[in-house]
């Protein structure tokens, strides 16, 4: 798996010492896998989720608070959403940090600041390979072709 770019901007997560394996979205033999990263204990995640279920939409699940996410899928949504759509500003983690972490932030020291507090990462994110959604509105699941629509 494809962790990220190492160069001047970007992360290595090999480098930074990357969690296990994470679950990817991929198209392996035809077959469409979503993943659903984000909190457990989230109730937009677990609406989502909940959702997911009713319309009989399979997909694995990620829980980033307790098996951490690295920065290869940080690095991704990134590059496929912008920095605004994956950090969660409105959190009550990220406002909580003092305003020398919120400062000023780029690229790398958001990066960094998701890893280390992962409640900071906009969520649900649903990555089902060819697209990439973040929060819960069930009307952009079906736009997306998810459900029963």
């Amino acid at each position: 798996m494809t962790m990220g770019k190492a160069g001047p901007g970007r992360y290595d997560a090999r480098r930074l010492g990357a969690v296990a394996p994470m679950l990817q979205a991929s198209k392996g033999s035809g077959v469409l896998t979503i993943t659903m990263f984000g909190i457990k204990q989230c109730d937009t995640v677990r609406k989502a989720r909940t959702w997911l279920d009713t319309q009989g939409v399979a997909h694995a699940f990620h829980d980033f608070k307790t098996a951490g996410i690295d920065a290869g899928h940080l690095m991704d949504w990134i590059d496929r959403a912008g920095l605004d759509a994956v950090l969660n500003r409105a959190s009550t983690t990220f406002r909580k940090l003092p305003e020398a972490d919120r400062a000023d932030l780029d690229t790398d020291k958001a990066v960094a600041l998701m890893i280390a507090q992962p409640s900071t990462i906009k969520r649900p994110v649903l990555d089902t390979g060819d697209t990439l959604l973040f929060g819960f509105k069930p009307e952009r699941y079906e736009a997306a072709g998810l459900g029963n629509n």
